[in-house]
């Protein structure tokens, strides 16, 4: 299914329409968009059966934790520390294609961060995925349309092919990035993934 611009569960459509889909979220739906480098699977990082269902469909260990991708620092601040946050947002690396590991607030749910202290979270410059959390309000879970261990899907049409109807599947095309996007750990300042 695609959703689109008329309605929460519109056919067809792109993300530059109307959505208003918050609910469908929450609940237990898993959402395939395009992302800077390629197509993600995202969910109402506050779902956690949908968080589950993400990870379930990957083969991905919930301990290894997951990214949160937002339109608005203020979409990252229940997941993070206040000083971290601000500090980042100060550091020129946002928005853009660059993830952060930071200090997790109290707040922030063990399913998301996993077995660490830290959160992943990155604030998107790529306009289709901004739209995107603006337009629903919140910000996404965000991790590479794939099984775990092999290569993320760059298109709707393999999202279509490998996951069919476990997804809801927004429109659109992903960037042109060739690789995804840089982690770094805030704290240590060591990159984790180039």
């Amino acid at each position: 299914m695609v959703l689109g611009s008329n309605s929460p569960c519109h056919q067809e459509g792109s993300v530059t329409g109307k959505l208003d889909w918050r609910g469908h979220l929450g609940l237990k739906t898993v959402i395939a968009y395009p992302t800077e480098s390629c197509f993600g699977l995202g969910c109402d990082p506050w779902a956690p059966r949908a968080v589950r269902r993400i990870l379930q469909m990957k083969r991905r260990s919930q301990a290894k934790g997951l990214i949160v991708l937002a339109a608005t620092v203020e979409q990252l601040s229940p997941f993070v520390t206040k000083d971290s946050l601000q500090a980042a947002w100060v550091s020129g690396l946002w928005p853009g294609p660059v993830t952060l590991l930071l200090p997790a607030s109290r707040r922030c749910p063990v399913w998301l961060r996993g077995r660490h202290n830290t959160i992943a979270v990155r604030l998107t410059g790529f306009a289709p995925a901004r739209a995107l959390c603006q337009r629903l309000g919140t910000a996404l879970v965000s991790t590479s349309a794939n099984r775990s261990g092999q290569r993320a899907l760059r298109t709707a049409r393999e999202v279509k092919r490998v996951f069919g109807s476990q997804v809801r599947l927004v429109s659109g095309q992903s960037g042109r990035a060739k690789r995804p996007s840089q982690i770094r750990d805030w704290v240590s300042g060591r990159m984790v993934r180039d």
